[in-house]
């Protein structure tokens, strides 16, 4: 059923947050209340507030479409240069979108919820810096180690002869990403015990509810990007590197 159908059935904010939590970066986005204020329907809150219910649906519909995830097969056999495209454009990306919405969420519900709850602060204090980690992994990854991995499938394609690099073998940068993986890896796994493995406690509000089904979400994502690069891209870019440099 489409968000668009949800709303022609009379759910609530709520309800439709409850049904699909990625609705919820829709109505933060606007400013609509779907925790506290859940109880209400989007057609009255847009037209008390002059909002454009087509323009909304419309982008609850895009944040739920559901995506054709590629075989595992696929993967292997991509190209270099596709995949590190495909990194960027899917998992570095769903990272930079996510992370603000999710220190929102964290840090509403730590405010709200951390005196009965205390670990949330750690929680917020670890996806925090798992956040500002990311952030300039992804840098050198897309500034240094993509570029000479894309210089590496080129020439391995046109049979061109390839300088080498300002940083010496491939592995050296590959070595650090991997240890940054390692790092963040560990911090979700701590982030995870804390939250019982992402179960909200009895008393969890609709926020609370929705930052932990969005921080499973954000792990899963990042498990999945890590597998790529440390299983399959690293792998075989250094397999043709070997093959082009000797």
């Amino acid at each position: 059923m489409t968000i668009i159908q949800e709303t022609k059935t009379q759910n609530t904010i709520g309800q439709m947050v409850a049904n699909n939590f990625r609705t919820a970066e829709v109505f933060r986005k606007h400013g609509i209340d779907f925790c506290c204020k859940g109880g209400r329907l989007l057609a009255d809150i847009c037209r008390e507030r002059n909002l454009d219910m087509a323009t909304i649906e419309l982008e609850l519909a895009e944040k739920t479409a559901a995506v054709t995830p590629i075989s595992e097969d696929a993967y292997q056999t991509m190209a270099l240069d596709a995949l590190v495209e495909h990194i960027k454009s899917v998992h570095h990306t769903y990272i930079r979108e996510s992370i603000p919405p999710m220190l929102a969420f964290l840090h509403k519900i730590n405010k709200v919820h951390g005196e009965r709850h205390p670990e949330l602060a750690e929680i917020y204090d670890l996806f925090e810096g798992c956040a500002n980690e990311l952030t300039h992994h992804m840098v050198k990854e897309e500034n240094i180690l993509f570029p000479a991995i894309k210089k590496l499938a080129a020439a391995s394609n046109s049979g061109a002869a390839i300088a080498p690099f300002y940083f010496g073998q491939l592995k050296n940068p590959i070595g650090m990403m991997e240890q940054e993986h390692t790092i963040e890896g560990e911090r979700f796994f701590r982030i995870a015990d804390l939250t019982s493995n992402f179960t909200p406690p009895e008393d969890a509000c609709t926020t609370y509810r929705v930052a932990f089904q969005k921080l499973e979400e954000f792990q899963n994502d990042l498990f999945t990007h890590i597998h790529l690069e440390n299983n399959i891209l690293f792998p075989n870019a250094l397999e043709t590197e070997k093959k082009l440099m000797g």
